[in-house]
């Protein structure tokens, strides 16, 4: 193989390579807790299923006002739900719809009093 098609091979290969390292983790987001209250467990499952899974938090808490990065390598079902247990209570409060794929960061807020949840998203 002469010099050109080897660099040419090269160069492809690390094209490829980044390209693969760019799709890792592409699901992949930081949780922001501005609910109100810590949150215990945090499940997610794909929004057309109602398998929640395991807890995501393992012996974590996230306390309100803070974040955590949950890795997330689903890419097949991007669009999940979300469903937490607040520390305090045991209750339980769900976030439907969320493209995992196409966003980095979801904040989530919730009034106790009104039952309402929201959420922002990046």
């Amino acid at each position: 193989m002469n010099l050109f098609r080897s660099s040419l091979l090269l160069t492809a290969l690390t094209a490829v390579m980044a390209q693969g390292s760019a799709f890792a983790g592409a699901a992949d987001f930081t949780l922001v807790n501005r609910t109100g209250y810590d949150l215990r467990e945090v499940y997610i499952s794909p929004s057309n299923k109602n398998a929640w899974g395991k807890d995501r938090m393992g012996d974590y808490v996230l306390e309100n006002n803070k974040q955590r990065l949950f890795k997330f390598s689903d890419k097949s079902a991007c669009t999940q739900d979300l469903k937490v247990v607040f520390d305090d209570d045991g209750s339980e409060v769900i976030w439907e719809d969320f493209d995992l794929c196409e966003l980095n960061k979801i904040t989530l807020r919730y009034n106790r009093k009104t039952d309402v949840v929201s959420a922002d998203t990046e």
